[in-house]
């Protein structure tokens, strides 16, 4: 996922030094969605010049830092000249196409003169044909990347028509017909200056809006169609307002809806787009979130989003929403990282999840996005689960509660594998797609694709306004917090406890499982005293990690039953940063090929906390240790039955379906500090992203 920080101001009157910075402050909110290689990310920027139509690039290999740097070490740039209106965009770049370099840094440009700017986020399918074609009538591309035929394309049909007068909304309208694939744009051109066109499909795109007055409305209305013909028909319709002094030009009523001053003319405004509200909340907390194929144009302070044609069951408003999220979640604070602070919160975000939603004192469940649905998900025939990485780790582990309080069937499957196989979907499925992001793109084409076949669909997700969230039917918002770390820990946590209580809610109605309910819910009240009490463990987790682990090159993960899923997130975590091979064996496979791994040299932890299934755990220590295996082992406090010569992990004990969430947090820890240790740039492993908007 790359990550962009485009504005556009009017009649807010701002020196260039504080829209570079407010633009490279945004930029760096974003850095940990998008590092793609070690210190090896390409940031760029594009700002109006001194001159009308003049546009000035910086571009740089490396961290924001290293582009703010080169800004300021450019002389000849006036950082005091003030704008009333300016429109400008920077970027930075995770590699989909192309090395991380300056000349594959975004914005891409049409021509030498900047006659077209884009930022892309995303994947184009048909990018090498369009290239192709683009080639043949003498274009000359300067990167690698398949964004920079966007730009390409929108010169070559801005030339094509120039006798037509075409506005800058329809010749996008005509780019992204041409475009497959996901992506989420944002073009300026010096033939349209101070305007701007922000146009997603499959990749999130959100508009924050500041005002020094109150919004009169929480809404900006759709206009459907395009061209002069629209226009005379909005006219036609009323979308047109004419004011009561005739000289006054005729003033969009859809506009004057929600940004117009009490005069009747447009008021100072800000516009800020971006991948993600991270990088606008200490700016303004009102945003309005695109959907698929829409075409918001900012002009002259005025938003107006078109789409191409009116389509069954599309809203015609797009609401203008006010963020929770405040800038002090989103800071280190006293923690080294982002990851280490995530892992620390996981006692409050536990709460913040269950707070509101269960009834201690009667013992009830009460997820107000599923109120309307509880009927028609306990008649289905069976539930789906739907997820990627560690979202799917979530649905595995707690799978089990759900097949035993609700008595359906349930399966688990991941997301780009269910699209691969076409897996048959029917009417009476209960379809539940559990992401971070809400943006995680294999897993909106399995929504979609279930909502073609007209299943029930859930979304269980942390962001508000994603694309999921937006999508489904219903749904639950774990209300984990901002999560910067790229791999994800108290979302793991909140995604686990969000479907136990779904679980819980689902199961209200049968007796039969009312004092399992009661127990349940009776230890998620004193969860999060038991993960603190685990927390305090991490002098000890980072000893065994310097003296132990931190030399090998491989480590193995076993469990069983309900610890699978620790084992597999668990490994995940290792993996993903600290580099180490790590697997995740679900224990009662080992006879069937992972034994042949075991032996004096081969580092295992091996998950033996008390529950149904503990006896055969012991059948798997006993056959590691008869390899000659030395496993670390992670148990309860108050288990006994474990020798002495092993090294242990004790952890408090809590009811079965539980454990799993505790069980975790040594494994999350034992990851931080084998990456730490290992000189890992902790927030930002190599090669990944927050969100993976891409196939």
């Amino acid at each position: 996922m790359d990550a962009a920080s485009p504005l556009h101001r009017f009649q807010v009157e701002k020196d260039r030094k504080y829209i570079v910075d407010t633009l490279l402050t945004g930029l760096s909110r974003l850095e940990y969605r998008v590092r793609a290689f070690r210190h090896r990310c390409a940031a760029r920027i594009a700002l109006d010049g001194d001159q009308e139509g003049q546009v000035l690039i910086y571009k740089q290999v490396g961290k924001v830092a290293a582009l703010r740097k080169r800004i300021d070490e450019d002389k000849n740039l006036d950082m005091t000249k003030t704008f009333v209106s300016h429109t400008s965009m920077a970027h930075t770049r995770w590699a989909t196409h192309g090395q991380p370099s300056e000349r594959n840094s975004h914005p891409h440009r049409s021509d030498p003169k900047n006659e077209f700017l884009v930022v892309h986020n995303g994947i184009i399918t048909n990018y090498k044909e369009l290239r192709t074609v683009l080639e043949k009538k003498g274009y000359v591309f300067e990167s690698e990347t398949d964004t920079e035929c966007i730009a390409k394309l929108a010169k070559y049909l801005y030339d094509s028509q120039k006798g037509a007068k075409l506005s800058m909304t329809s010749l996008i309208k005509a780019v992204a017909k041409e475009l497959e694939g996901a992506f989420a744009l944002i073009i300026k051109s010096t033939h349209f200056p101070h305007e701007i066109i922000a146009t997603r499909r499959g990749s999130p795109l959100l508009i924050g809006v500041k005002t020094a007055k109150k919004l009169k409305v929480d809404f900006v209305d759709v206009e459907f169609g395009g061209g002069e013909g629209a226009e005379k028909l909005a006219e036609e319709e009323g979308n047109l307002l004419t004011p009561a002094d005739p000289q006054h030009p005729k003033i969009r009523r859809t506009h004057s809806r929600a940004f117009l001053s009490e005069d009747g003319m447009p008021q100072p405004i800000e516009y800020f787009m971006a991948s993600d509200p991270s990088a606008i909340v200490e700016h303004t907390k009102r945003v309005l979130y695109l959907e698929d194929d829409d075409i918001a144009h900012i002009n002259e302070g005025e938003l107006h989003i078109h789409r191409l044609r009116r389509e069954d069951g599309m809203s015609s408003i797009r609401s203008i929403q006010t963020l929770e999220m405040e800038i002090a979640e989103i800071m280190k604070g006293s923690f080294d990282h982002f990851m280490q602070k995530e892992i620390y919160e996981q006692p409050e975000s536990v709460v913040n999840t269950m707070r509101g939603r269960i009834n201690f004192e009667d013992g009830t469940v009460n997820l107000g996005g599923l109120k309307s649905y509880l009927s028609t998900i306990r008649r289905c025939r069976r539930i789906v689960f739907v997820a990627c990485g560690t979202s799917y780790h979530s649905c595995v582990a707690s799978r089990a509660t759900f097949e035993e309080l609700t008595e359906i069937p349930v399966s688990v499957e991941l997301a780009s594998d269910f699209l691969d196989r076409r897996t048959p979907i029917f009417r009476d499925d209960v379809c539940i797609f559990v992401s971070q992001s809400g943006e995680t793109a294999d897993t909106i084409l399995a929504l979609r694709y279930c909502l073609e076949r007209g299943a029930l669909c859930v979304g269980v997700t942390n962001t508000v306004g994603s694309s999921i969230s937006r999508e489904t039917h219903c749904g639950v918002h774990i209300n984990a917090g901002p999560e910067i770390g790229v791999a994800s820990t108290k979302a793991y946590t909140s995604q686990y406890i969000a479907l136990i209580m779904m679980a819980l809610q689902l199961s209200a109605d049968r007796i039969s499982m009312a004092q399992r309910r009661k127990q349940i819910i009776d230890d998620l009240h004193e969860l999060p005293k038991y993960i603190k009490e685990t927390l305090a463990l991490d002098g000890d987790l980072r000893t065994l990690a310097k003296e132990t682990l931190l030399k090998e090159k491989s480590l193995l993960i076993m469990g069983r039953g309900y610890q699978n899923a620790t084992c597999l997130e668990g490994a995940l975590k290792i993996k993903e940063v600290s580099y180490m091979h790590s697997e995740g064996i679900l224990a009662g496979e080992l006879k069937h090929g992972p034994l042949a791994l075991i032996d004096e040299n081969m580092p295992v932890i091996l998950i033996m906390t008390k529950d149904s299934l503990y006896p055969k755990v012991q059948s798997a220590l006993q056959q590691v240790t008869a390899r000659k295996g030395q496993p670390i082992i992670i148990c309860n406090k108050d288990d006994a039955g474990i020798s002495e010569k092993f090294r242990t992990i004790r952890v408090p004990q809590i009811v079965d379906c539980l454990q799993g969430i505790i069980n975790i947090i040594p494994l999350q820890l034992l990851s931080y500090h084998l990456a730490v240790m290992n000189g890992v740039d902790v927030d930002f492993p190599r090669n990944l992203a927050k969100s993976v908007t891409v196939e």
